[in-house]
């Protein structure tokens, strides 16, 4: 619990830090913002076990051929992600989430991948399983996604990382679409925390195993502690990112930094992971400010 406290209260830091040190500089942010986007599709669509590298993510969203041969479907996961992920950046501050806006948001993500079921819930006799995880009835679903809205809305007294690990793993346990659900789950976290006034987050493809075993830590016991951990590391290196480019810092990789100031870089790649010191991962290399202290 002290751990977890520790988190909210450095987010809490981290977030005041921000405004103020983004004010005059919106530019600069939808800079951030935009070199985010490949990055983005790569992690959620590498999750989803897309072949993809992000080298190649990135050609095909600037429209470069590539050295192999892709499929149609994969090409189309990259640029309707690519979309959905630019797209929430507006759309949040405008309108609450609300269970039509999921359906745009799953259409223009599946759209030209399945279109027969692209922008609608499972219905009939669509039941899908998760691992060993089958999803409710279909029959439960618009049911069960406005119970979860109404409980994270209602919930706001409680720390923003404690509401989005909820969330996601309630969405995702209730698994409403036929395909695209785990993508879709992790766009509607960033809905929410835009919405809410906080950077959006990025969960790794490297951290895919510790993902998997927050689904069965709720499916087992109802436990969010995996999935608030993995939320609130996601969330620090957002914020650190941006504040070493807001803030004006040189950015070093952590093995420059590691060289310079003659630390052990296994021990550095060590406190990044845990999020104890203000790196970040860029391009997945670990940068952080080269006056760190």
């Amino acid at each position: 619990m002290t751990k977890i406290l520790n988190v909210y209260n450095k987010i809490n830091t981290l977030r005041e830090r921000y405004y103020k040190a983004s004010a005059g500089k919106e530019s600069l942010i939808s800079l951030i913002l935009e070199t985010e986007v490949a990055e983005q599709v790569y992690n959620s669509n590498a999750i989803e076990n897309s072949t993809l590298s992000l080298e190649e993510t990135e050609k095909i969203l600037l429209q470069i051929d590539l050295d192999r041969y892709i499929t149609e479907r994969e090409i189309f996961e990259a640029k309707n992600l690519a979309r959905v992920v630019s797209y929430i950046e507006t759309r949040a501050k405008e309108q609450e989430l609300t269970l039509d806006v999921i359906l745009l948001l799953h259409k223009m993500l599946i759209t030209n991948i399945r279109d027969e079921v692209a922008g609608r819930f499972r219905n009939d006799n669509e039941f899908v399983r998760v691992g060993n995880h089958i999803a409710p009835n279909p029959k439960e679903v618009f049911k069960l996604l406005d119970k979860m809205l109404v409980q994270y809305n209602g919930s706001s007294h409680d720390n923003i990382i404690k509401r989005i690990a909820r969330f996601h793993l309630a969405f995702e346990s209730i698994h409403p679409f036929v395909d695209g659900n785990g993508r879709i789950g992790r766009v509607l976290n960033n809905y929410l925390l835009i919405r809410e006034g906080f950077v959006p987050i990025n969960i790794k493809f490297i951290d895919r195993k510790k993902y998997y075993n927050a689904f069965k830590e709720f499916d087992n016991n109802g436990s969010t502690s995996i999935m608030e951990e993995i939320v609130g590391r996601a969330l620090t290196n957002s914020y650190y990112k941006r504040l070493a480019y807001l803030e004006g810092k040189k950015i070093i990789t952590l093995s420059n930094y590691a060289k310079e100031n003659k630390l052990s870089h296994s021990n550095l790649i060590n406190k990044a992971n845990r999020q104890t010191i203000e790196a970040f991962l860029e391009k997945n290399i670990w940068k952080i400010t080269k006056d760190y202290k």
